[in-house]
């Protein structure tokens, strides 16, 4: 797993304003309700169509927990209204879940079906009234990396996709890896890898880099040399500086394609 129940997202650059969060519940068209937790900035701006752009996060294999529930209340902070979802409606239903959660039995059961009906019910929640005409991206780390990129390859109209850590060999349902994938994604795409990830060599994210040139997607890969996977953590302080600039790329893609 990427971040265990003590891990915490680090602070994004700039002024930090009031947001609220909260839990809620979410149901596909095929009738699966799932976890998902929503984060406003506290004074909301803008009106439909109006330049405030909103992200779906994309948990790691435990699913929504408290590290992206922080997340989304990060980037609602900036601004930035936030929607986690969970991954896990149809096998575990959706009670909370700590450290003790045993995920892998579920993560070997995820279709990429149900979850574009989960994306697509995510996707619903997002640009119901004022968020209708918004600038959507998603962002995900580690399992939920590769989930973000895959998801650029269906027509949910991102403004980008975004990927911390992505994964670039698990193959969901018989879809293909990432890097099968990679051409078919159709949105501006960012990633951020550590360059001492034991799990997703060098190699692969040069090769992921190369699949998107030849396909001529618009993107950025961002390599930081020494760091682990899960780089992106407050507790690691030895990684301030690579979490400070993955923060920048981030909000720099966000302005960007708003």
């Amino acid at each position: 797993m990427c971040y265990d129940d003590n891990a915490r997202p680090p602070l994004p650059p700039g002024e930090i304003g009031a947001a609220h969060g909260e839990d809620i519940v979410l149901e596909a068209a095929d009738g699966n309700r799932f976890a998902a937790y929503v984060a406003q900035p506290g004074k909301p701006t803008g009106s439909p169509g109006s330049a405030n752009p909103q992200i779906l996060i994309f948990p790691d294999v435990r699913g929504l927990h408290q590290f992206y529930r922080e997340l989304a209340l990060r980037f609602a902070e900036i601004g930035v209204t936030a929607l986690a979802i969970d991954y896990f409606g149809r096998t575990a239903g959706i009670s909370g879940r700590d450290d003790s959660f045993d995920f892998w039995p579920h993560v070997q059961q995820i279709k990429l079906e149900t979850f574009f009906a989960d994306v697509t019910a995510a996707h619903a929640y997002l640009h119901a009234g004022a968020g209708a005409n918004r600038a959507t991206f998603t962002v995900g780390f580690c399992m939920g990396g590769t989930l973000s990129f895959v998801s650029g390859t269906k027509d949910f109209g991102w403004a980008g996709v975004i990927g911390f850590y992505a994964g670039m060999t698990r193959n969901f349902g018989g879809g293909g890896t990432l890097l099968e994938q990679a051409e078919k994604i159709r949105y501006p795409a960012l990633g951020l890898f550590g360059g001492a990830d034991q799990g997703i060599p060098v190699s692969a994210v040069q090769s992921f880099d190369q699949e998107l040139d030849k396909a001529g997607v618009e993107h950025e890969i961002v390599i930081y040399p020494g760091a682990p996977h899960s780089f992106f953590d407050r507790r690691s302080e030895e990684f301030a500086d690579a979490s400070a600039d993955a923060w920048q790329h981030v909000l720099s893609f966000i302005a960007a394609h708003t």
